[in-house]
């Protein structure tokens, strides 16, 4: 079972291809075998959650709330690090920020 706040590299298919790609996405809950994550890229130009190396990363990055896939677990090749309090904190205060509008 992967856990919020996992990172994990994991094929995914994006909306304007057909290739599936090996990428590290955030683990935001899981169930029923399909795990909801949130797409993080390389490209530090972007808009989102910056995620450095001295966290885990591969390579300083940027967790996107907007990248949002489901996909099996069975996709999912290995984890690579867990998100610290504070990280896991800032992403759910960002998430739910972007969700407010559903309350009205």
């Amino acid at each position: 079972m992967y856990k919020p706040g996992e990172v994990v590299l994991t094929q995914i298919q994006f909306v304007d291809t057909y290739e599936i790609k090996i990428r590290p996405a955030l683990v935001l809950f899981e169930e029923f075998d399909n795990i909801i994550v949130a797409g993080i890229t390389s490209n530090t130009s972007m808009n989102g959650i910056e995620l450095s190396r001295k966290e885990g990363a591969i390579k300083d990055s940027v967790i996107k709330l907007n990248y949002l896939f489901t996909i099996s677990k069975m996709m999912v090749k290995k984890t690579l690090f867990s998100l610290s309090k504070d990280k896991k904190k800032l992403v759910f205060d960002e998430f739910t920020e972007k969700l407010a509008e559903l309350k009205e």
